[in-house]
């Protein structure tokens, strides 16, 4: 995925969402929230939904899910992920250690990362560096809240969103 050759801006500013994997639980959800907002955000800003699949088969899921608003790009086969911190591979001692303390295999996180269009140059200008913060005791990651519908409709109500946790069907 080459930023330049493969996002069509609609603004100076383009906006990825990295993905774990498509058909995960929690990576589905967040896009069906996004999905609403999407047609919206394309007024101002170019949105990408970004994951390690072939192409083919996340416009499947999307296909799947009815997600029309949303466009995906492809990380497979290149250093995207580890070069924006969508997984753990290059991420520095200290920080991979408190979220692995044993040391197991490299893993994928959700990462925002915004882009700016500068001049005919794609620079890197804001990453969601909550996505790599400790959690809190008791509370699972949770730094996709700000642009997750669910979350929010669920911490309005008196008992909040407790233990629940979406499934990918009901």
């Amino acid at each position: 995925m080459a930023l330049s050759r493969d996002c069509r801006p609609t603004s100076d500013s383009i906006r990825l969402i990295g993905l774990i994997r498509a058909q995960r639980p929690m990576c589905t959800h967040l896009l069906d929230s996004v999905n609403g907002g999407a047609r919206h955000v394309g007024q101002r800003a170019s949105l990408y939904i970004v994951a390690k699949s072939p192409i083919a088969r996340l416009i499947a899921w999307a296909r799947e899910r009815g997600w029309t608003h949303l466009q995906f790009l492809s990380t497979a086969g290149n250093s995207y992920d580890a070069d924006y911190f969508g997984d753990s591979s290059k991420l520095p001692d200290d920080i991979r250690k408190r979220r692995d303390p044993k040391g197991g295999p490299d893993w994928d996180e959700t990462m925002f990362n915004v882009f700016r269009l500068d001049n005919g140059t794609v620079r890197h200008c804001w990453g969601s560096e909550l996505t790599w913060a400790p959690e809190d005791a008791g509370q699972p990651h949770r730094s996709g809240d700000s642009v997750n519908a669910l979350w929010g409709l669920l911490d309005m109500t008196p008992a909040g969103r407790g233990q629940f946790m979406p499934k990918l069907a009901y």
